[in-house]
């Protein structure tokens, strides 16, 4: 089996209105690259028509291949999942509504060729980079947030949430097995695992545009992520990050056909 370079995981859940577009982009950009890759999506439990779609795809385009959750998990299990079960020796997972470009990614390819381990696209490090910002409203939440990661988990990051990171798969295996934050706190726990196991991680100003059609709801979301941090703290102290309560990789199913996952 040839060894794949770049693992690019998007998950998603209802996304059957835009997710069509966004493969459109990923899968040329893909090949326009010339790159030894595949692309993943993770459907976490979607009631519309993101698996058929997804499907249809993959029937054309064998980088393509899809990966269930067992029901709908939350955002953080779908990026976990789909990257303890990539190939690539790199792996990138985007958002589905592409917010940031996919032809920002060679920005986070550099910096790891670099020596990062790790590389987070950033909204905030060059906000002029910015095509669409957020309402005011969502901003400041972004900024409660960003505050609350400084104070209760030590992350100096200027943007924590871009949907938008890459990984090598050292770093990857290494961390990603012991997250267990499911939802939207997950991007705070996997750079807390990171600083906690001496990884090297860069905050790269990427290309952004607020996309409409969110499902954070900043006062619900705003509390469990709040709740999400102090668990992470808990974890931590209580030792479940140290490497011998790892929880286990999730089975998967994929299309017929499509190699089996190597993990």
């Amino acid at each position: 089996m040839t060894d794949i370079t770049y693992s690019i995981v998007i998950p998603a859940y209802n996304e059957g209105e835009r997710l069509g577009a966004t493969l459109e982009k990923v899968l040329a950009y893909v090949r326009l690259q010339g790159w030894n890759a595949e692309v993943i999506v993770v459907n976490d439990g979607s009631r519309d028509n993101t698996v058929d779609l997804v499907r249809a795809f993959a029937a054309k385009d064998p980088v393509l291949r899809l990966v269930e959750n067992p029901g709908n998990r939350g955002k953080g299990y779908a990026v976990r999942n789909g990257i303890l079960n990539s190939r690539g020796e790199i792996v990138v997972f985007s958002d589905a509504d592409l917010s940031s470009p996919i032809e920002e990614m060679p920005k986070l390819l550099s910096a790891l060729a670099a020596g990062a381990d790790i590389a987070i696209g950033s909204r905030w490090l060059q906000a002029d980079l910015q095509t669409q910002r957020q309402s005011l409203h969502r901003q400041l939440f972004g900024r409660i947030f960003n505050g609350l990661n400084r104070m209760i988990l030590g992350l100096k990051y200027k943007d924590t949430q871009c949907g938008f990171k890459a990984f090598t798969r050292r770093a990857a295996q290494k961390i990603l097995p012991l997250q267990r934050i499911e939802r939207w706190g997950f991007d705070p726990e996997i750079l807390f695992l990171a600083r906690k196991f001496g990884f090297r991680v860069a905050e790269i100003p990427v290309r952004w545009g607020h996309v409409g059609g969110t499902r954070i709801n900043p006062v619900i979301d705003g509390a469990r992520m709040f709740q999400e941090m102090v668990r992470i703290r808990c974890y931590d102290l209580g030792g479940k990050y140290d490497g011998g309560d790892v929880v286990a990789v999730p089975a998967v199913k994929t299309l017929p056909g499509n190699p089996a996952p190597r993990v």
